[in-house]
């Protein structure tokens, strides 16, 4: 069960990194996805789920808004 924490944690890391160091939006909102499955997983194994599964929804309505934004400006030429 340590291990499992610990390679959640790893994950959510590397999830906040690769959102942190991508200036694409595709491959920031995959970084969203991975630290945000990784922060309701690390919920889980503490035992609330009830949280971590009204967590995971918000985020997920959240990084869609902000993708779709994010898309949305980019291609935009002016």
């Amino acid at each position: 069960m340590t291990y499992f924490v610990l390679f959640i944690g790893l994950c959510f890391v590397l999830g906040s990194l690769a959102v942190a160091s991508n200036p694409s939006p595709y491959y920031g909102v995959v970084g969203l996805v991975l630290a945000s499955v990784a922060g309701c997983g690390w919920l889980l194994s503490l035992g609330v789920s009830f949280v971590s599964l009204v967590l995971f929804m918000v985020y997920l309505g959240g990084i869609l808004v902000v993708f779709v934004y994010s898309v949305s400006l980019a291609a935009d030429p002016f």
